[in-house]
Order: structure tokens, then sequence, then C-alpha cells
């Protein structure tokens, strides 16, 4: 409760009961907007019974307000307590804030570019080694399979490879249909109905299957990977098996990287199935083509190689992804919006490079004229 008298001596304010924080809200107008007009005030704080940081603040601006505007302030029935937090406070306001003011000159814009360039640069030459060092631990544990830790990846390939078959399924089926289904309707104007066959199968096997397997792993499992070795970083776990002479490496990203390169070919696989179903089941609905035709015409047309190169593409993908998860986590630092911002930034930077990567592959498979 805040109270104010006007004498010949100047103003007087009574302040009683709490001023806390969480009920400031009912106090702060009368602070702000009280005004002295030049007169001496005096500050009654005997019956205040509680004084926290945000209640010191609204009576140390207050003081502020006063001076400058050439006036005394004097306090009354101040407890030594209250009085050690209201100095501390008041040293510790500004005498002038400012205003920060967003700078937009073209040569401030040039140099957040060359900023952001140069770190993008570090961030890929710190990626390149994270890599190498991945691949040197990689080709280590090839040579030496006693340094694999068998539960540990077994854990991961259920967590990556199992739990994921039920999306990986019915995405593949749901692609299978609506393949079918726009080609279809293209290809009714042509009286070439019969080549959706080919369209889902060519599609599907060489290139969406696996492209779209990669994409739900890289937000399924790598934000995964980031948000779980992110945590261990923030509480200093991974220090901690320094310090015991484990490798984060060969410990952490080994078994992930592993559990990819095994699973993610055996998704591939299943959404090339599920969605050959799909444009199957489609193609008999709509088109009338029946099973038995799909099939014939499945291995009349679509040779071992539209699969074959799909195959190819998934362990790729599968370091990409799992490289770029891990690298993220160990640039976390130290705080849970830190973990947050890196997994955001590890899926799309693996959806990113497996798109660019698909691409890559397309081109030189085109080159190659396979």
């Amino acid at each position: 409760m805040i109270q104010s008298d006007r004498d010949a001596n100047g103003v007087y304010l009574r302040v009683s009961g709490d001023l806390l924080t969480q009920s400031l809200e009912t106090v702060e107008t009368t602070f702000t907007s009280f005004h002295t007009d030049g007169d001496d005030v005096t500050v009654d704080l005997s019956k205040v019974e509680a004084l926290d940081t945000g209640g010191a603040w609204l009576i140390a601006d207050l003081a502020r307000r006063v001076k400058a505007g050439g006036a005394e302030v004097h306090y009354l029935g101040l407890n030594p307590a209250h009085s050690a937090l209201l100095e501390t406070v008041a040293e510790n306001i500004p005498d002038d804030p400012g205003i920060e003011t967003e700078r937009r000159s073209f040569v401030d814009w040039v140099a957040s570019v060359g900023k952001r360039t140069v770190q993008a640069g570090k961030d890929g030459l710190s990626l390149l080694g994270f890599l190498g060092l991945t691949l040197h631990r990689l080709v280590r544990t090839i040579l030496m399979p006693r340094r694999l830790r068998t539960a540990a990846l077994v854990s991961q390939m259920e967590e990556t490879g199992f739990k994921a078959i039920p999306i990986v399924a019915l995405m593949g089926f749901l692609i299978g249909v609506v393949l079918a289904f726009q080609g279809a309707t293209q290809l009714k104007q042509f009286g070439a109905e019969i080549f959706v066959v080919e369209l889902i199968s060519i599609s599907v096997l060489r290139e969406l299957g696996i492209l779209l397997t990669a994409i739900i792993v890289a937000g399924r499992s790598g934000s995964a990977f980031t948000a779980s070795i992110g945590s261990m970083k923030v509480q200093e776990e991974i220090d901690a098996m320094r310090t015991l002479g484990l490798d984060p490496i060969e410990v952490l990203v080994i078994p992930r990287v592993v559990a990819l390169l095994i699973m993610l070919p055996i998704l591939g696989f299943i959404a090339d199935i599920a969605a050959l179903i799909g444009g199957g089941l489609m193609s008999w609905i709509d088109l009338g083509v029946s099973p038995g035709m799909f099939v014939t015409r499945l291995k009349e047309n679509t040779g071992i190689w539209q699969f074959a190169i799909g195959m190819i593409k998934a362990p790729f993908f599968a370091l990409v992804i799992g490289v770029i998860a891990c690298w993220q986590a160990m640039q976390v630092k130290g705080s849970a919006q830190s973990v947050g911002q890196r997994t955001t930034a590890s899926v799309v930077q693996s959806i990113f490079l497996v798109i660019a990567l698909d691409a890559l592959f397309s081109i030189f498979f085109s080159v190659m004229e396979i």
C-alpha cells in the first residue's frame, strides 16, 4: 500500500506491506506515475514487511527520477538488510540506458554477410574434420570388430530402424497411391494407362522410395541423435568420458552411424515394397490393372538397376544423416536453448544435404547412362 502527503517540507511517502516481484503489478503504476514537482521526498519504509530486487528497483528508480529533478530523497525506518539491497540495486541502475538503434547501412550489411561467410567456412572445415574422424574410427572398428559396442548398436538399430517401420511403410504406401492416381489422371488422356506400372516402379525404386525414407529418418532419428548427445554435452557427460579415457566418437557416434548404415537400406526396401503395393492397389481400383498384370509388367519393364540405384544411395544418405546429427550435437554450448537450436539445424542441414546428394547421384547416373 502507498500513501502520500504533501507539506511545507516536501512530499511524505508511506510504503507498507510486501514489495515483492509477484505482487508489484498492484503498485507499479503508482510508483512510475509519481511526480514530486521538484520537492524533496521522504520515503517511510518502516512498515515494509518484505522486499526483493523488484521492489528495490521501484524505490531506486523513484529516487533516481527525484534526484534528476534536483530534489533529495530521504529514507525512514529502513532496516539494514533492506538498506543493503536497495543500495546494491541503485548502484546498478544505468544512468543513461540509451536506445539501441538497428544499424542498416550498406557497410554493416556487407560486414554481417562477411561474418556469416567466415562462420560458414569454419563450420564446413569443422564438419569435414568430424567426418574424417568418424571415418577413421569406423575403419578401425571394421578392422577390430571387438571395439564395437554391440549392445549400443542393437539399441540404436531398434530405435532408428525397427520403430520407424510403421511410419516408413505408411509413407511408402501413400506415395504409391498418389503416384498411381496422379499418373492415371494424366495417362488416361493419351490412352496409355498401362504405363502407370513403369511410372510407379521407376519413380519409387530409383528415387522417391529411398529419398523420402532418408528425409523421414533425418527428421526422426537425426534429431534424436542431436538431442541425446547434446544433452550429454550440456551435463558434461562427454567430458567425463574423456576423463575416464573413453573416446566419445567410438562410444556415441559409431554405434549410431553403423545403425543407420545397416537400417536405412532396409527401411528403403520396405518403403519400396509398400509403395509398389499401394500403387498396384490404386491401379487395380482406378485403372482396372489386375495385380497379375501389374507384377508381369513390373518384371518385364523394370530392370534390377532401378532398384540397385536406390540401394546404392542408401549408405551415403545414412552417413550424411549420422555425421551431421552427431556433429551438431558436439557443437552444443551448455544450455537447453543451444540443444534446441542445434537439433533444428541438424534436421535442416541433413535434409538439404540428402536432397543435394540425391541430385548429384542423378546427374552421375545420367552421365553414366544407367
